[in-house]
């Protein structure tokens, strides 16, 4: 399926399922759209009021003891630099660990089993946005939508909606009642994004990871009814 930007001439773009070669491009554009987040969770978790109360204590406690702003300020820029190069490791973790299994073996994943598939969008010869589906043991009624990940410049578009319309007339076709997803709550456009296409939030929850609880990390559990009840 074919269609055009508006007011982007020349900019035709190509929903179609994935073939083998395109998994390059898909880790590339998996790995650019994960690190994207780095900044809005550093800005997350400064706004936790514990990491502003360590801040603080930190500063205080700096300024009375040495009399002189330079330590505390130092002090608190390296606490900074230390909480957003973990946010960094944590991300790039999860990106190798996805990279290492899923996005590895797309074909076998999502490409050979009857309800499961992968999409791209292309433009021009690029790779531009890929979402993909499978089952869910924890929703037998429903299928999964999953590495949702549109390019930069290609956002706002239609693009992403495109994609996730394609996902749920792939499960209804298959005749799953719904689709779920997974997204956290830095992903606000993705939110908005899912929201205005019906999907409905059913569950707010924190991974067991502790450095998730302390910076209250939630993850938010959508899903879009296909059947009408």
């Amino acid at each position: 399926m074919s269609w055009l930007f508006h007011g982007q001439p020349m900019a035709l773009v190509e929903i179609r399922e994935y073939r083998e070669g395109d998994g390059p491009a898909v880790r590339e554009l998996f790995t650019l759209g994960m690190s994207e987040h780095v900044p809005t969770s550093f800005v997350h978790v400064l706004k936790q009021p514990l990491s502003q109360m360590l801040l603080v204590c930190t500063f205080c406690a700096l300024m009375a003891s040495s009399k002189s702003f330079l330590l505390p300020i130092l002090a608190v820029t390296l606490l900074l630099a230390a909480a957003r190069q973990l946010l960094v490791h944590k991300f790039n973790g999860y990106i190798d660990a996805c990279c290492g299994a899923d996005l590895a073996h797309i074909g076998d994943t999502y490409m050979s089993p009857p309800d499961a598939c992968f999409w791209v969008a292309e433009c021009e010869g690029r790779l531009v946005g890929t979402v993909s589906c499978l089952p869910n043991p924890s929703y037998p009624d429903c299928l999964e939508l999953k590495r949702m990940s549109v390019r930069r410049g290609y956002r706002r578009t239609g693009v992403a909606k495109k994609l996730c319309r394609t996902v749920a007339e792939f499960t209804r076709a298959r005749g799953y009642a719904g689709v779920v997803l997974v997204t956290s709550v830095v992903q606000t456009d993705a939110q908005k994004l899912y929201e205005g296409l019906g999907y409905s939030k059913v569950r707010e929850f924190v991974e067991a990871d502790i450095a998730a609880k302390l910076m209250n990390f939630s993850l938010f559990e959508y899903r879009l009814d296909l059947v009408q009840k």
